[in-house]
């Protein structure tokens, strides 16, 4: 699946993130701001689109002026499980913190990142997961890996690829790029942000 389109698991079509915008937003949207908030898709595409779901009643229109202004009809009997289709990234951050704080060996800190954290996974795109964990080996952390490896791949449809830092190999990691990346553009899932910034970012020169 792709988080920045998530409706593409039930249609490739444009109708997907059209959906997804309208599904999202408070206020209703003129084809041309449609078209701009996308960034895909032609303008004619889009109306194209916006007509046939307005013929289904999912979406209702309103004449603002000489144009037509959009909206998700969320009275609709659909609306429900489109709105939670377009939700699944958050759905699927919740579900992962709820998993990591059911461990019997916490991790110290784990935050998504690379293309799942940045919303620009393709449908074979990896989900990187940082992890931090106390020194020494552990069985246990072991198992609980391989359950969460196996249960994220169910509901997603991608493969979980964890990076794995103790406390002491992190303290040695400090300013590497794949932490400043995660520092810029990753998606904190169990622990606290502070804590890994003050870890991860370079010491600085006395």
């Amino acid at each position: 699946m792709q988080f920045s389109n998530p409706l593409a698991v039930v249609t490739p079509t444009l109708d997907g993130p059209v959906l997804a915008a309208l599904a999202a937003a408070d206020g209703p949207f003129t084809t041309g701001q449609l078209t701009r908030v996308l960034g895909e898709g032609s303008e004619e595409g889009i109306r194209k689109v916006l007509r046939r779901l307005t013929a289904q009643g999912i979406v209702s229109a309103e004449r603002v002026g000489p144009a037509f202004a959009y909206r998700l009809n969320r009275a609709h009997l659909a609306a429900e499980p489109i709105m939670a289709l377009a939700g699944l990234r958050a759905t699927f951050l919740a579900r992962l913190e709820r998993l990591l704080a059911a461990w019997d060996q916490p991790a110290a800190y784990a935050a998504v990142f690379g293309s799942a954290g940045r919303g620009t996974m393709r449908t074979d795109s990896d989900i990187d997961l940082l992890l931090v964990r106390s020194d020494g080996p552990d069985d246990m952390w072991d198992t609980q890996l391989e359950h969460l490896v196996s249960t994220v791949s169910a509901c997603t449809g991608n493969d979980l690829r964890p990076l794995v830092y103790t406390l002491t190999e992190l303290d040695a990691a400090r300013g590497e790029p794949v932490l400043l990346d995660i520092l810029d553009s990753g998606i904190t899932v169990a622990g606290e942000r502070s804590w890994f910034q003050r870890r991860a970012r370079p010491r600085r020169a006395r």
